[in-house]
């Protein structure tokens, strides 16, 4: 069975924004669908936001796909890169992902956000992993700028690139409710 596991972001929880909407559509074509509350979302970690994912993917395989929003996005990148040897999954979604941020309102939230920006990514290990990725922005994000992360995404993983308009940080804070580009491209990863 294809399984979709949606990561939330910093803040986040599983019925944020467009999740239970995306949960509702991918459930309606067959899929199982998982968004796990991620621990501590209010100070997200590395140490345990991807051994969290791991233990609930379990054993990954050409039938898995994720979805992460903002820190999901880190986490599902790094968890990735700890795979071993000939795993491989379906592909990888980002909405809102990032490498660099902008606009962090206090020296907590740099904190918090330090490791997640300074920690190196093996990126040859990752794209080991899937070659399907697609990376869903918004012009407008306050948080993510386009035009810095995109290029990375495009050039360390060959993600396909998706420019929505107007959504800002592509979350519930943002109204945003449903995100037929999220939809769209995991059905075009799974074939339909």
């Amino acid at each position: 069975m294809k399984r979709v596991f949606i990561v939330h972001g910093w803040g986040g929880y599983p019925d944020e924004g467009w999740f239970p909407w995306l949960k509702k559509e991918m459930e309606a074509r067959g899929f199982e669908v998982h968004v796990p509350s991620m621990p501590n979302p209010l100070t997200p970690t590395m140490e345990e936001w991807i051994p969290y994912l791991a233990r609930a993917v379990g054993e990954p395989d050409l039938q898995t796909y994720f979805v992460g929003h903002s820190i999901g996005c880190p986490t599902i990148i790094h968890y990735l890169a700890t795979l071993p040897r000939g795993a491989r999954v379906g592909g990888v979604v980002f909405v809102a992902p990032w490498f660099m941020l902008k606009n962090l309102e206090s020296e907590d939230e740099e904190k918090i956000a330090a490791p997640w920006l300074t920690t190196p990514v093996d990126f040859d290990k990752v794209k080991a992993a899937t070659s399907r990725f697609k990376a869903i922005f918004s012009d407008d994000d306050p948080f993510v700028s386009y035009d810095d992360n995109a290029p990375i995404f495009q050039e360390k993983l060959g993600a396909e690139i998706v420019l929505e308009r107007g959504k800002q940080h592509l979350n519930g804070e943002a109204n945003v409710t449903e995100l037929p580009s999220a939809r769209d491209a995991l059905l075009e990863m799974a074939g339909g």
